[in-house]
């Protein structure tokens, strides 16, 4: 099992000829993801010769869903042109939209999340501006590298895209379920709460690492919700302890505001829920190590 992707998915491109597209389609394909064609206007009807594979480029995602059962689409499009693209994909109703474009305007990100609730929230979004989702093995929908862990039984989701691959390192003796990368941005589609709980309904993870980072309060709602409801064991780490107050770290999202969106407060929060918290990546995963050894 895995949560949002396995091995069955049918995943398109959004952007698939464009550079930073034909990039890391190429990467997917080669880590055994099941690419069934791209999106682009201007080119529909061609074939793209990527990876080994002659792919066709269709019209609209309605009509690639149509023509291949496809049920994800990863979105490589520039900033200007991502929120047009993430409204065809939700009219199109496609499940999973992973979208990897940096640099979307807020009032974007918040037009496309309220589309989706509008429309009865058929599509989930990943994203924007986050390294997407890897089931290790199964799937790769995303800038992931895939060759960092193989698969496991540890559930993954992060805010940050190279602390993503950090812990996907420093635990790949043990391998992963699915690891998440959900973005920084101030307006995301998946949570940690939304990610916390596919894992805990996910029969073949054990237990589930928490990366969070200053601002906002996003982890101070995910420790109430594992106090709550979660019985898998969690632990954590929150980026930012030596932020300077007032200022935007890394993610647009990461910016602290009076005792608002600390490391401190997070770890606090996180704690009090009975997640252990490491100070550092390493701590954080020798936490784990623990956890899933006293797991057998």
């Amino acid at each position: 099992m895995s949560i949002f992707l396995n091995e069955r998915s049918k995943v398109i491109v959004q952007g698939m000829t464009g550079a930073e597209g034909t990039k890391h389609t190429t990467k997917m394909l080669a880590a055994g993801t099941n690419i069934v064609g791209g999106v682009n206007a201007r080119k529909a009807g061609q074939t793209a010769s990527i990876g080994g594979r002659d792919l066709t480029v269709y019209g609209t995602v309605e009509e690639a869903i149509k023509e291949t059962g496809a049920d994800v689409s990863v979105v490589f499009v520039p900033p200007r042109f991502a929120k047009d693209a993430v409204i065809e994909a939700i009219d199109a109703e496609i499940p999973l939209a992973v979208v990897i474009t940096e640099g979307i305007p807020v009032h974007d990100s918040a037009y496309m999340w309220a589309h989706a609730v509008a429309t009865g929230n058929k599509t989930r979004i990943i994203g924007p501006n986050c390294p997407g989702i890897i089931s290790p093995g199964k799937s790769n929908a995303g800038i992931i590298p895939a060759d960092i862990t193989g698969p496991g039984r540890i559930g993954l989701v992060s805010k940050s895209g190279t602390l993503t691959y950090q812990m996907m390192y420093e635990l790949r003796e043990i391998g992963f379920s699915t690891a998440i990368g959900i973005g920084g941005d101030p307006i995301i589609g998946t949570t940690h709460i939304d990610a916390l709980a596919a894992f805990q309904d996910d029969p073949d993870t054990d237990a589930i690492v928490m990366i969070g980072e200053i601002g906002g309060d996003a982890e101070e709602r995910a420790a109430d919700y594992i106090h709550n409801n979660l019985t898998k064991p969690v632990v954590g780490y929150v980026a930012g302890f030596t932020a300077p107050e007032g200022k935007t770290m890394g993610h647009a999202g990461a910016i602290v505001s009076g005792s608002s969106g600390t490391a401190q407060a997070k770890k606090q929060a996180l704690e009090a829920a009975g997640v252990k918290v490491g100070k550092t990546p390493s701590e954080t995963a020798a936490l784990m190590k623990e956890i899933m050894k006293s797991l057998g």
